[in-house]
């Protein structure tokens, strides 16, 4: 079982109420009880209102739950933008709660990628760094779909600017932050790049082709290695 379907089964044993020892619950779920402990104190961290400690057991205190839900990935792009907004406003009320929501969710989404970039984690980025790559994510999408190739403008890791004509394949969200896959003409290779590190991007006279070597399948297989 995948530890984010874990963390949702824990959730819904919690929310059945009472307190629930650690051994019980590694014994219902099928794990360690260390395995256990690290899972309460991973939805503690991201904001899930548990009480209780090991030794005695644990419950939820919530007054609301939801069940699980299925979202896609253009609801999951609806619903961070939406708290990159509230996260970048003026009540400190609303940006405690959205970061506390966005940490929620992060904390559950199902992770089935390989390793994620070096350095990135949950999380971690600041709304108002996150939302600057929003305004990306249309031209993308439909550049994708349309396999309209695009010229961008970005910084690299070292904070150069750079510009290159680009075969977009993907887009993809790491907790919070989201990336394009593309393939880039000028290197010949794959580039990786969060949304928000683009400064321009736009449409460009040519569509493009699968080709050996340039696909998103190719994309995946290089990240698994």
């Amino acid at each position: 079982m995948r530890r984010a379907d874990r963390l949702i089964d824990l959730i819904q044993i919690l929310r059945s109420g009472g307190v629930h020892k650690a051994q019980e619950i590694a014994d219902q779920l099928n794990v360690s009880l260390r395995s256990v402990y690290r899972d309460m104190d991973t939805l503690a961290a991201s904001g899930v209102p548990i009480v209780g400690e090991r030794g005695i057991g644990y419950r939820l205190t919530a007054a609301i739950t939801l069940p699980p839900l299925n979202l896609t990935k253009i609801e999951l792009e609806a619903l961070h933008v939406g708290l990159a907004i509230v996260g970048d406003g003026g009540d400190t009320d609303l940006k405690a709660a959205a970061s506390s929501l966005s940490g929620k969710i992060d904390a559950v989404l199902p992770i089935d990628r390989q390793t994620a970039p070096s350095g990135w984690g949950f999380a971690t980025y600041p709304f108002a760094d996150v939302a600057a790559g929003f305004d990306h994510m249309p031209t993308m999408r439909r550049a994708i779909q349309a396999k309209q190739k695009l010229k961008i403008s970005y910084a690299d890791s070292v904070g150069d600017k750079c510009q290159s004509v680009v075969w977009p394949l993907a887009l993809d969200y790491w907790g919070r932050v989201w990336t394009g896959a593309m393939w880039c003409e000028e290197t010949s290779t794959f580039l990786s790049l969060r949304l928000d590190k683009i400064t321009e991007m736009k449409t460009i006279q040519g569509l493009f082709v699968d080709e050996p070597g340039k696909t998103l399948a190719d994309f995946q297989k290089l990240n698994q290695r």
